[in-house]
């Protein structure tokens, strides 16, 4: 996330404070527009586990009250109405999962390198417990930051800077990967198909830190790297941005030939360009990813080597230097068909200089603003224990309004657009006060790809038979088990069901036949 090293302590302290001494949530007065809400909706949350800002809380905890709160932080979204959640998996060349070439993180375990007790693996136990709630799990990497702090001496020995020291520069007092040398690419290629190919992740998610953000009087110490690699570039800054466009377009080529149903994401600092730099820019006058990261964000997309880009939008509508409405405008301008999710700042509300997020319908209307808007397909909110601690009462409104009824996640057709067969043979049964609903599993799909779970519609007796509609969404399920048990029917009414199938990219059958069933 675009946020300094202090900033992010400010974070920590802000939170822990929230912890301790809970705030009356004030209900937020949404302006909820009564259309119908979309079916296809891509609701994220990043979970940073950087300094612990959201998860774990404490890094000397054992496993079990881990395991707890991470399913409480799960619950709270499911009850919000979030789909999807980005784990930060990689903080500082570190890991959040046991099957790593690189040590377990201090924020785990209080210690670099030493594993938790007793022994689990947060990343396997997270997707599952994703996946029970309907939520997709997206492992976020910080591609470059090997260090989060000058604390070198508490680094594990079998930490890459102490293997490798010659792949580093040091910029403000941290440790960062040279991305100009070849060995480096090839090296967080393969951190990142470790996880790829050994858990059923549904995205390969990266932030904004590429080049290190300019620090006054700081200078990037990559000028032998440039004399040795930079043939064909007068430039250097040039030569920097090829050097990130090599990475992405490896990691999109890599992930993809490994498993075609893992989508790749990227979420950049809000501005790709100011248009007084380049024309193609926008009109915002702020720091932006193509002068100051050397990344091109926008080429990526262009390219089509990311699946969706997530700017982080984190300005109120009408901020001078960086309109929210204007940002929102331009990336919809430049999806160039990928996906575009909206980085939205839930963490500024607790921010007391900003005054504009201490207004209420601040975030609502910039949601009403995304929807509005037929290239954008989502939110993704910054971060978890803004939405936990419900400031203003915004994750009310989310709850009650704005994902009042499930979403599915939005498709992407370029990586898999046939659908699986429809579900056979639906049966109901009222039993007591719940409706058992059994079915069997679809013919095989024109793609041979297996179902990767269903979704499950009820209406009233009466009632309209329209899938389109979420509000008869009754449940999503991300499991390939043939039944379901309704128990929220009410004595004395008929109901009638339908079901249909997913397939691992979230594509949707034809619907079952309708079956109806009267609760005695």
């Amino acid at each position: 996330m675009h946020i300094s090293q202090r900033l992010i302590l400010l974070i920590v302290i802000l939170f822990a404070s929230l912890r301790a001494t809970a705030q009356p949530a004030e209900l937020v007065p949404a302006p909820v527009d009564v259309k119908m809400q979309p079916k296809r909706e891509f609701r994220g949350v990043w979970i940073a586990t950087v300094v612990n800002i959201d998860w774990p809380t404490n890094s000397k905890s054992p496993s079990d009250k881990q395991k707890q709160e991470l399913i409480n932080i799960l619950n709270s979204h499911q009850e919000t109405g979030i789909n999807a959640v980005m784990l930060q998996v990689r903080p500082a060349a570190d890991a959040f999962y046991a099957k790593s070439r690189e040590p377990w993180s201090k924020y785990l375990t209080g210690k670099q390198g030493q594993g938790p007790t007793p022994a689990y693996d947060p990343l396997e136990f997270a997707i599952a417990e994703a996946h029970k709630r309907g939520m997709e799990l997206h492992a976020w990497f910080n591609p470059y930051r090997a260090t989060f702090d000058g604390n070198f001496a508490a680094l594990s020995p079998q930490h890459i800077t102490k293997i490798k020291p010659e792949w580093f520069f040091t910029y403000g007092g941290i440790k960062t990967f040279n991305p100009g040398l070849p060995e480096v690419r090839d090296y967080i290629v393969q951190v990142i198909l470790d996880v790829v190919d050994n858990y059923d992740i549904d995205g390969v998610h990266m932030d904004d830190y590429f080049y290190p953000y300019p620090i006054a009087g700081q200078k990037i110490n990559d000028d032998a790297t440039f004399k040795q690699y930079g043939e064909g570039y007068d430039n250097i800054k040039d030569w920097r941005r090829h050097n990130v466009d090599l990475l992405i377009h490896m990691i999109a080529d890599s992930v993809h030939a490994h498993d075609p149903n893992i989508k790749f994401g990227i979420s950049p600092f809000g501005i790709w360009a100011n248009k007084t730099q380049n024309e193609e820019g926008s009109e915002t006058n702020g720091g932006s990813s193509y002068y100051e990261n050397y990344a091109d964000t926008r080429k990526w997309v262009q390219e089509g080597w990311i699946d969706y880009i997530n700017p982080q939008l984190y300005w109120q509508i009408g901020n001078r230097a960086a309109d929210f409405q204007k940002l929102l405008n331009w990336w919809g301008d430049n999806t160039f068909g990928r996906h575009l999710y909206i980085g939205q700042a839930a963490y500024r509300i607790n921010e007391r200089k900003v005054l504009a997020f201490k207004n209420p319908s601040q975030l609502p209307q910039q949601i009403q603003l995304i929807r509005d808007n037929p290239r954008v397909q989502g939110s993704v909110y910054f971060s978890s224990n803004s939405l936990t601690s419900n400031p203003l009462g915004f994750t009310d409104s989310l709850r009650d309004n704005y994902y009042q009824y499930p979403a599915l996640p939005p498709v992407m057709l370029w990586r898999d657009s046939i659908p699986p067969n429809a579900p056979q043979q639906l049966t109901a049964k009222a039993i007591g006060r719940s409706v058992s609903l059994k079915w069997l599993t679809p013919t095989q799909a024109k793609d041979e790809e297996p179902v990767y779970g269903y979704v499950i519609y009820r209406f009233d007796d009466g009632e309209k038979i329209n899938v389109d509609n979420p509000k008869n969404i009754l449940k999503i399920k991300y499991d390939a088990a043939l039944g379901y048990d309704d128990n929220t029917v009410v004595k004395g009414k008929t109901y009638f069901y339908v079901v249909t199938a997913l397939d691992r990219m979230k594509n949707e059958s034809e619907r079952s036949p309708t079956i109806a069933v009267t609760v005695p």
